[in-house]
């Protein structure tokens, strides 16, 4: 018998009903998440308060599993004005605990409480003289007896079916760290323009971030012209510039109308001589305009609210740059 039938056979031995399993794995992580949540008390109420008045750092760390948990939950309090970040404590053992100082505070995470690269680091945290928190599943571990404040879950199954690979633990670990996250942005009075500045990248970030006169075309690159121009001369501007409008002003620069491509079709329909007609006999007057400090997602609405395709900008009543839809489009903000 070859080894593909070897393998074909034992597949065969070791068919299950999916959804039932599935479903278990739900199911027993679900149940693990609620008796953590009855089991929260004044212990996560303490840390919570602990963390908030730190004039420090933030420390999270973890090995295996519980690892890769405190590096997202490090990130996710980053992200909501926690100054935290992850270390790795076998790294921590060749140096890295460098990186802790007394007035920071490290949360360790560990569910036996005893993962040898955890332990080796409990002794040096505690003469650097940062506060220690535990999280554990264990309460006789050596990470809790070192630890000034902890979290001890109570006890629940592991989804595994032999109640050994990390899985219900970890789970609750992430949401530990969520609540431990969201209550600590609630009392910072973190807001969505914070949440912006720190996801600058982010749709969320781009919105609440970018202003129009950051992506206006402006100098050289907007489309302008005097009042009194010939209109075969503000046709070859608005033609070099490329931007579906032409601003007009005074000498003074503040905007007297716009005349946009939409016009100059409407304007050739009528049969009219370019050559005699002056900017001013074409343009619309009192033209729609917004402020350069206007966020780039409010001049979007305003444009598609009003069916227009460009915008000009204004700052201390002088004519500043234009912006379009495709610009704002451009840089991923929608609506």
């Amino acid at each position: 018998m070859n080894q593909t039938t070897i393998l074909s056979e034992s597949k065969i031995d070791h068919q299950i009903d999916i959804l039932t399993e599935s479903k278990y794995v739900f199911e027993t992580e679900i149940n693990a998440i609620n008796l953590v949540k009855d089991a929260l008390d004044e212990r996560f109420v303490r840390i919570v308060e602990l963390i908030s008045n730190c004039t420090g750092k933030v420390i999270v760390t973890g090995m295996g599993k519980p690892g890769h948990v405190s590096r997202k939950i490090a990130a996710t309090m980053a992200s909501l004005g926690t100054s935290a970040f992850f270390l790795h404590p076998a790294e921590a053992l060749h140096g890295d605990l460098g990186m802790i100082s007394a007035n920071d505070i490290v949360i360790a995470i560990s569910y036996s409480g005893e993962s040898e690269e955890i332990t080796k680091i409990l002794p040096n945290i505690k003469i650097i003289g940062a506060t220690l928190i535990g999280i554990s599943g264990n309460q006789n571990s050596s990470l809790i007896k070192y630890s000034d404040y902890s979290f001890v879950f109570p006890k629940f199954m592991e989804a595994c079916s032999m109640n050994l690979a990390p899985t219900s633990s970890t789970t609750v670990e992430m949401v530990l760290g969520d609540a431990l996250a969201v209550c600590l942005s609630k009392i910072y009075g973190f807001h969505e323009h914070n949440y912006a500045l720190y996801h600058p990248a982010g749709s969320l970030g781009k919105k609440l971030l970018i202003k129009v006169s950051d992506i206006m075309h402006k100098d050289e690159k907007n489309a302008k012209v005097k009042a009194g121009t010939k209109l075969k001369d503000a046709i070859v501007e608005m033609s070099a510039k490329a931007i579906g409008i032409i601003n007009i002003v005074n000498e003074n620069h503040e905007l007297l109308g716009v005349f946009t491509d939409g016009d100059l079709r409407r304007t050739f329909t009528r049969e009219v001589n370019v050559y005699d007609l002056s900017v001013d006999d074409v343009m619309a007057k009192s033209p729609l305009y917004i402020d350069s400090d206007m966020l780039a997602v409010d001049a979007l609405k305003i444009m598609k609210d009003n069916n227009i395709s460009a915008l000009p900008i204004i700052r201390n009543h002088k004519l500043v740059g234009t912006v379009r839809v495709n610009d704002i489009l451009g840089v991923g903000i929608f609506v």
